[in-house]
């Protein structure tokens, strides 16, 4: 299993995005379906809130941002970067 950060990065594409691929499209799905964050955030992300709703809120809502970035505005940038070897 890959180590998910609390926070997804942010700027250019980084290795953790081709390594989280699968994770992002999960999370559009579950948006896109209006899964609730908590159960998502358990269920997808493996994060539960009980022990820390603020941290888990975070992780889910920058992680869902990061997934419609790659697909909408940065698109150009992650075909371009997954192409090649990134750092």
């Amino acid at each position: 299993m890959l180590k998910l950060q609390q926070v997804a990065p942010a700027g250019e594409i980084v290795e953790y995005d081709r390594q989280h691929l699968s994770l992002y499209a999960q999370l559009i799905d579950a948006a896109d379906a209006k899964v609730d964050w908590q159960v998502g955030t358990v269920e997808i992300l493996g994060f539960d809130p009980s022990f820390d709703e603020d941290a888990a809120r975070r992780c889910w809502d920058t992680h869902v941002a990061r997934a419609r970035w790659i697909v909408g505005n940065g698109l150009p940038s992650a075909v371009k970067a997954f192409g090649k070897s990134i750092r």
